[in-house]
């Protein structure tokens, strides 16, 4: 496992293209308010955000009174958060951090949270050691990733032989959906633990292949992969029709489409 800086850039960047903060706005807007509601979060919580982006859960957790720091690798995103913070007239900070190696005191948090965030940190056990090493004895953590199985984790499959090479000793995102492998992530830091398989229903392509051409404008990782292959035409028209095909599979005959995740809940060890 190595880790440079100019990994960490590459990631920050990605994270950068397009349009995040619409992804989370628009489609999976309502997965903050359930990781927050899960969670049990209260006024009375100091709560970290890990992989914020732009506060798709953040934001919520800081609407219940909870004092909130939102971290994020990238900070276009955090800036986004900001702007929307303020619109609405929430506070919380808003800091740029490592899911890897975040600048954070042992125990500090009453709560620690990711919503389909930490899985996109590409060592799963470094990130959750650091996961674990700041939520504080009996404090809570939740969790939402998108499954292996699910659109979201076929649709990174469709992807993959089109894609770079992860970095050697990466883990695929998507395992963080996967109970056993974040049971195994966790180990005995956590306690009293819940893993739930949901769907998101989602309602914003009018057609199979609507989604595709959203996540090739808005979606870092489906831009990045497309500039890695865009001078080659084959292989571009191959993973159009791909993720059409992963599309007329998951669109229903109403235009919804059921994106699973996993939804973990623990407290940590003491």
């Amino acid at each position: 496992m190595t880790v440079t800086p100019d990994l960490k850039a590459k990631h920050r960047a990605m994270w950068a293209l397009g349009d995040y903060p619409s992804v989370a706005t628009d489609v999976i807007a309502d997965l903050g308010e359930t990781l927050v509601a899960a969670t049990g979060i209260t006024a009375r919580d100091t709560v970290l955000d890990i992989a914020a982006g732009s506060g798709n859960a953040s934001l919520p957790a800081a609407r219940t009174g909870a004092t909130v720091v939102a971290s994020d690798l990238t900070p276009e995103l955090l800036e986004a958060g900001r702007v929307e913070a303020a619109d609405q007239g929430l506070e919380l900070t808003w800091e740029v951090a490592d899911a890897e190696d975040l600048p954070y005191a042992d125990g500090r948090f009453d709560a620690v949270i990711s919503c389909v965030g930490i899985m996109f940190a590409p060592f799963h056990e470094k990130a959750a050691s650091e996961l674990l090493r700041v939520t504080r004895p009996d404090g809570r953590i939740g969790l939402i990733a998108w499954t292996p199985e699910g659109f979201i984790g076929q649709m990174f499959a469709a992807m993959k032989p089109y894609a770079p090479p992860p970095p050697a000793g990466a883990t695929p995102p998507p395992r963080w959906g996967d109970p056993e492998h974040v049971a195994s992530l966790l180990g005995d830091g956590v306690y009293d633990v819940r893993a739930e398989r949901r769907e998101l229903v989602v309602d914003a392509f009018a057609t199979p292949e609507g989604y595709r051409e959203f996540f090739k404008e808005r979606y870092g990782p489906t831009i990045a992969v497309y500039r890695a292959i865009a001078d080659d035409p084959a292989k571009v028209a191959a993973l159009d029709e791909a993720l059409a095909d992963l599309g007329r599979r998951h669109h229903g005959p109403d235009a919804t489409m059921q994106w699973e995740y996993l939804l973990v809940t623990a407290r940590r060890s003491g």
